[in-house]
């Protein structure tokens, strides 16, 4: 009786082998894409570094806002003269290094550069009534320095805006000017610095600046298996070749 290998089985080693290969060839191009991230990243990261301790530069005309993009404007240090219209100011829930409580946004009104909203800072849960910080209250014109950010629209983590409830879980200009009956507003708020408010509160300058920046990590975990895929693509054929 003679012992003969059957078709499927002798192919079953050059099949592995084959999607061995292929699965190399995918892992070494989501490596690379992962670098190229890597340095898109790195790149950002210092051009908004740069932006940030720069000299404050006037925020943008209405005419500029449809050109304003988180790539080429977030973070910019920026500066806006106005009054604050501070009967329609809205709290945003939060969570700072100084514990939990609220942003104070407050609508600042220009002369040519629309309506802004401003991130005056925070205050705990025991300063939210307007009345409990009222030395801080800033009224005439007045000039506000910090950083320009993009509006956050929706709402928080599994958090929804709630408008109807003056409940606000994010910096959503839109939906907080529309509730608060303010025209022509900026596309974008402004994180006022640190400057410090008389009584204490809000205290600003609380921005943190930070980016999520795995793609190193998750290049390397491509290449890696990459490696292994071709060791085994190896194997198998070492394997065919003795069979």
């Amino acid at each position: 009786m003679t012992n003969e290998v059957r078709p499927t089985a002798a192919k079953r080693p050059t099949a592995f082998a084959l999607v061995m290969a292929g699965l190399v060839l995918v892992f070494l191009a989501l490596g690379t894409w992962q670098v190229q991230r890597l340095f898109w990243k790195l790149d950002l990261i210092a051009r908004v570094d740069a932006r940030v301790h720069a000299e404050p530069v006037t925020v943008p005309t209405p005419a500029d806002w449809p050109r304003i993009t988180a790539e080429s404007d977030e973070y910019r240090h920026v500066t806006a003269t106005g009054t604050f219209l501070n009967d329609r100011e809205t709290l945003v829930q939060a969570v700072t290094d100084l514990g939990p409580g609220f942003w104070v946004l407050t609508p600042l009104q220009t002369a040519d550069r629309g309506t802004i909203l401003i991130n005056r800072g925070f205050v705990p849960a025991e300063k939210r009534e307007a009345a409990s910080r009222a030395a801080g209250e800033i009224n005439g014109e007045t000039k506000v320095t910090g950083l320009l950010r993009l509006t956050e629209p929706g709402g928080g983590f599994l958090r929804a805006n709630d408008p109807a409830g003056n409940r606000w879980y994010s910096r959503d200009v839109a939906a907080i000017a529309a509730a608060r009956g303010v025209a022509t507003i900026a596309p974008y708020f402004i994180d006022a610095d640190k400057t410090p408010n008389a009584g204490g509160y809000p205290v600003g300058g609380l921005t943190v600046v930070t980016f999520r920046n795995s793609h190193l990590v998750y290049a390397l975990t491509w290449y890696a298996l990459a490696a292994m895929s071709a060791g085994a693509f190896v194997y198998l054929l070492r394997q065919r070749r003795s069979a």
